[in-house]
């Protein structure tokens, strides 16, 4: 009786209803679609790096080597030999290995030195493997692979030539020009610090430097590319290294080994842990935003309960009828609760389309334009829980004007206002 009494109180009154249920849509939808975009994000954060088991570098912090080694930021303490990389390579519980070589850069970006390895086993996403977009891998020493982000950034293509610079400036007073690099490849979009990153071969990074010596261009000497070929180009030393394991299980010992190495200090470290110690310290943008959201569905809620007390005033004569027909002040009261409560869930209802339909058509385009994965989903446990939660707060706030309308007496409602 109340429900249908309510109902067709909001019907008599279906703009103001329609317009506060909108309010509460768009907040609903809001508060989801940030919901969504911060996990999803920290989903993207901890997939940046999957499916290895350990990242081997020179002994340091594993957030450092973290982040110099997967995410391009700072610079290493110190390299690894070749020796000891092949030591580890060589071991039995070593499925396979990834080596990476950083220090050069290429107009703000980082330039990387690696193998055919690194796009046969660098996963992000889960299990997503690095995809070519245009042009092919690694042909000739001078070859280029670019990530996503370079190539639109630059505006370069296939075919198109690239210099390198000596150093990690934005703008590189020392380079490579008598080797220039040609784009062969250019990486599909992965939101990953992939990227922004220059690809070459190790050996490329040997040839380039032939010349070089303690950070400098050796004074009288220019080897030429051709004759560069003809070297024995092995690298010296490595910056860092990409491990997996034969079995999960040896991956704790293999970790032991490597911290305990005798012939050099080195660490290795397990990525998905590195991981959660990265986000625990640049996770409070997470917190904020989370804030930010509710403050907006808080909003919300004050405007539904100030759009019912605002129609107090014009309903008075209608409490007054009710309570003449009999109803007490208690069910005047239980009538504003569920008004409220009616708004509140229509709110949540149209907040959850608009939810679904904005993340069936954004979800590809941010994906595409962003790398933020956003995949299609119905509600999750958390966020249902969300939206119940955010029901019985309008239930809640109806106690307000069910308060008001509780104080009316019935000689008040019938009185003629001149």
């Amino acid at each position: 009786m109340l429900l249908r009494l309510s109902l067709q109180s909001l019907a008599n009154r279906r703009s103001t209803a329609l317009l506060t249920i909108l309010a509460l849509a768009i907040s609903i939808a809001l508060f989801l679609g940030v919901e969504r975009v911060r996990t999803g994000a920290r989903a993207s954060f901890a997939n940046t790096i999957a499916g290895t088991d350990l990242i081997v570098g020179a002994r340091s912090g594993s957030v450092q080597l973290l982040l110099y080694s997967v995410f391009r930021i700072g610079n290493a303490t110190n390299n690894i030999t070749w020796e000891s990389y092949r030591d580890i390579a060589d071991r039995p519980e070593v499925a396979w290995t990834v080596p990476i070589s950083l220090g050069d850069s290429h107009r703000g970006f980082r330039v990387m030195g690696t193998t055919d390895a690194y796009f046969e086993h660098y996963r992000f996403r889960g299990n997503a493997p690095l995809i070519l977009a245009k042009g092919e891998r690694f042909n000739d020493l001078f070859d280029a692979v670019l990530g996503a982000d370079v190539a639109a950034d630059l505006g370069y293509k296939v075919g198109d030539p690239i210099v390198v610079a000596h150093g990690l400036g934005a703008v590189g007073f020392t380079k490579h020009e008598d080797m220039p690099f040609r784009v062969s490849g250019i990486l599909a979009k992965t939101g990953t610090p992939v990227d922004r990153t220059v690809h070459v071969t190790l050996k490329a990074i040997e040839a380039i430097h032939v010349d070089w010596q303690s950070g400098a261009r050796t004074p009288g000497h220019s080897t030429s590319a051709d004759d560069v070929r003809a070297m024995d180009l092995t690298p010296k030393s490595i910056t860092a290294v990409l491990v997996g394991v034969t079995s999960k299980l040896k991956t704790f010992s293999l970790q032991r080994r490597i911290n305990e190495y005798p012939e050099e200090p080195l660490l290795a470290v397990l990525p998905g842990v590195a991981l959660q110690e990265l986000w625990s310290l640049i996770g409070v943008a997470e917190s904020a935003l989370a804030g930010v959201s509710g403050m907006v569905v808080l909003t919300a809620l004050i405007g539904m309960v100030a759009a019912i007390l605002s129609s107090l005033s014009e309903r008075r004569r209608e409490m007054a009828i009710l309570r003449a027909v009999g109803a007490g002040p208690r069910t005047v009261g239980c009538l504003m609760v569920l008004e409220a409560g009616t708004l509140a869930l229509a709110g949540a209802l149209a907040g959850t389309f608009l939810f679904l339909a904005g993340l069936l058509i954004a979800g590809p385009i941010v994906d595409q334009a962003y790398g933020l994965y956003l995949p299609f989903s119905l509600p999750s446990a958390r966020e249902l829980l969300i939206l119940g939660g955010f029901v019985c707060a309008g239930i809640l706030s109806g106690l307000i004007p069910a308060i008001g309308a509780y104080r009316m007496s019935l000689a008040d409602g019938m009185t003629v206002r001149q």
